[in-house]
């Protein structure tokens, strides 16, 4: 198998297999490599009717961010586990339709970088530029693809992986009249955060009432959680943003409700209790402690159950009339005023 010493891609292909007819699976694009050929693969599960809410989710967008993937891989794992015997998941998934791309950059998970083989940060290769100041660099730049952040050269299409994630997502989420993504990354501060748009202006989205609800029934429900929930722009704003892109497009001339999500979990706790970590690229974004490890993915499958839960019952908790105003004026307050 070419993928012989990329684990993460083996142990998907192994899901695959083991999923058999409850998964719909395309190969999205194929990246070359070293010789090699990596697939990026789209799995599908759930009722495909247009008129169901969907849920997508995605890890692997940066190479050196495997944690990401890893967390996909153990939830349809769990998933797989689950479709053996439990009657109220396959009820579920009558009512849901469930999306993953759990590897998107295997390219640049083989060569151990953020980018991808031809030096572009997916995260910063959508087609449109932040309105507001950025940080130097790390908002994304044009100098160089030897650079961190390369954006890609001015004019050029979005590269493929960035185009397979659109293209899954604008078939299987925008299509329908509400749809949800959590995206998984690492590398960011002592706590895990979950970032929601924009990333390229500080100006609130639009539906910043359905994400204050949202917020909201997480920590009710879960009280003792640890996660920090925030617009991306409150710590920097960025060019390109995939996530950006994709909910303008999405939601920019319709009445659909698209709520783009992304996980950053804080690396730098890993690194805190292992200091030596920080001497080792890899070890940097992820947990090399195996009960480290096992804790994380143990963790985030609570988060991604409630955001299942909470698309498939979101016509339950959507705000509207004055309960939206509140919403919104308190998610004002939280975030942008605070």
């Amino acid at each position: 198998m070419p993928e012989k010493n990329l684990p993460e891609l083996i142990t998907l292909k192994r899901l695959i297999d083991e999923g058999g007819k409850h998964l719909e699976v395309r190969t999205s694009c194929t990246v070359a490599m070293d010789g090699r050929q990596f697939p990026v693969y789209s799995i599908a599960i759930g009722n495909p009717a247009p008129d169901v809410p969907a849920l997508g989710i995605f890890g692997g967008i940066h190479g050196l961010e495997r944690i990401g993937t890893q967390v996909v891989l153990s939830f349809l794992e769990n998933l797989l586990a689950r479709l053996r015997w439990d009657d109220t998941l396959h009820q579920q998934l009558q009512s849901l339709r469930l999306v993953l791309m759990p590897l998107v950059n295997p390219g640049g998970m083989w060569q151990a970088t953020r980018c991808n083989p031809q030096g572009v940060d997916l995260m910063r290769n959508a087609p449109m530029s932040a309105v507001e100041r950025v940080p130097f660099m790390l908002g994304g730049q044009r100098f160089s693809h030897h650079l961190p952040w390369f954006r890609g050269a001015e004019g050029a299409p979005m590269e493929p992986e960035s185009q397979a994630v659109c293209e899954l997502v604008e078939r299987e989420l925008l299509t329908r009249q509400f749809s949800m993504a959590l995206d998984c990354h690492s590398g960011f501060g002592l706590r895990d955060r979950i970032w929601f748009p924009h990333a390229h202006t500080a100006t609130p989205i639009p539906h910043l009432a359905d994400i204050g609800a949202l917020e909201e029934m997480y920590t009710q429900a879960y009280p003792n959680h640890n996660y920090v929930f925030e617009p991306q722009s409150r710590q920097y704003r960025t060019h390109g943003d995939l996530w950006d892109y994709l909910y303008l497009n999405g939601t920019a001339y319709s009445e659909r409700v698209f709520l783009p999500l992304t996980l950053e979990m804080g690396s730098w706790l890993w690194v805190k209790k292992n200091p030596r970590q920080i001497f080792d690229r890899i070890a940097i974004f992820n947990p090399t402690a195996r009960h480290r490890l096992q804790r994380v993915l143990r963790r985030h499958l609570i988060l991604l159950d409630f955001l299942m839960r909470a698309a498939t019952s979101h016509t339950r908790w959507l705000p509207s009339g004055m309960t939206r105003t509140f919403h919104h004026r308190r998610a004002l307050t939280q975030w942008y005023h605070s």
